[in-house]
């Protein structure tokens, strides 16, 4: 069996592969304090309520946007599991031509989510992940990661805007009624999911016209991608895929296991 692991902002993501099956996957909350056994106890706990041990796992690929949790996550790996993780980063094969004038600057993140994006749906297309930040990635037809765009996540927003605002409190981020609040409740959430909203649409109009792939697919991934997805259908997304990163670490441990 295969661990993937995508060590976010705020959370750390997992799967297990059975082959080319995922059958489990978890989250756990990015604790920068959190000791290598600590996480190893962790991923122990949620192994066995599965029915699943360390001694199951035959590989593991990890990608990473917090290099404090680095050494961490990995001494945990090579002690517990006796496997030391594949890293996701610059001379890693991925089948994508990175056209960043500085690949060390681009996330891993969104190295994974591309590659899942053209492997699995094809090119040219355009990614977007609704995490911590909004990310928007952009590929040609023939696999060339021309670059993108990143905007603040929606609960980022939210979380500076009511700590910046002293008559503001945070609410639950739901798509209301209409667009024009009449309580403050209903105030920010019309802000908030029909501003991004907003901001997504534009943004991918922009993309298309900037590249000259008027005709590339949208595939979204993120927590939020369900809700703002679902409030203008002329977004015209091609696929949600909540599970698009575990699935880029799997096509990419394919390609550097050996």
């Amino acid at each position: 069996m295969l661990l993937v692991i995508d060590v976010g902002n705020t959370n750390i993501k997992l799967g297990i592969y059975d082959k080319d099956k995922l059958v489990q996957s978890w989250r756990l909350s990015v604790k920068v304090a959190r000791t290598a056994d600590e996480f190893g106890i962790s991923m122990d706990s949620l192994f066995k309520t599965k029915g699943l041990g360390f001694n199951d796992i035959d590989g593991i690929i990890m990608s990473s946007v917090q290099p404090t949790l680095n050494y961490t996550v990995e001494h945990a790996c090579k002690y517990y599991m006796h496997k030391t993780p594949i890293m996701v980063g610059p001379g890693i094969k991925t089948g994508l031509n990175i056209k960043y004038l500085n690949p060390h600057e681009l996330g891993a993140d969104r190295i994974v989510n591309s590659v899942a994006a053209y492997k699995l749906y094809g090119g040219p297309c355009i990614v977007v992940d609704f995490g911590t930040a909004t990310t928007f990635n952009v590929i040609s037809e023939k696999g060339e990661f021309l670059g993108g765009s990143i905007a603040p996540g929606i609960k980022t927003s939210l979380e500076a805007l009511v700590s910046n605002a002293s008559k503001l409190t945070n609410v639950e981020i739901q798509k209301p009624d209409s667009s024009i609040g009449k309580t403050m409740m209903t105030n920010l959430q019309s802000g908030i999911v029909y501003g991004m909203t907003g901001l997504v649409k534009y943004l991918i109009d922009k993309m298309k016209e900037d590249s000259n792939l008027p005709d590339a697919k949208v595939i979204v991934t993120g927590g939020l991608s369900e809700l703002v997805c679902g409030v203008d259908k002329s977004l015209k997304i091609f696929k949600i895929d909540r599970y698009l990163t575990l699935k880029g670490l799997k096509l990419i441990y394919d390609m550097n296991k050996e």
